[in-house]
């Protein structure tokens, strides 16, 4: 699931990526173009709600491409999104 802030004054956004604490039960980051792929900039953490989500905070207008890693190397994509092309998740805020 993917959240968004409304845009601030500095023309920035706020995005969350969330998932369900246990699914799947290994850590999990996001990687997308907004951190150059890198699996260790964005892990997802656990919240008090359930859940596990990690934010970024992009420009608006910004077009995020993104996928999930899991531990183990196992990556899927956000089934929430529309926009799968078969090689991961495309939202623009």
């Amino acid at each position: 699931m993917i959240k968004t802030t409304r845009p601030g004054r500095n023309g920035t956004v706020r995005v969350t990526f969330a998932l369900p604490v246990d699914e799947p039960g290994e850590a999990v980051s996001v990687v997308g173009n907004f951190n150059d792929w890198d699996p260790y900039a964005h892990p997802l953490r656990k919240r008090a709600n359930r859940t596990r989500s990690a934010a970024v905070t992009v420009p608006v207008g910004s077009t995020l491409h993104f996928r999930y890693l899991a531990e183990g190397g196992l990556w899927f994509d956000d089934g929430t999104i529309p926009a799968h092309n078969g090689h991961g998740a495309t939202v623009t805020v």
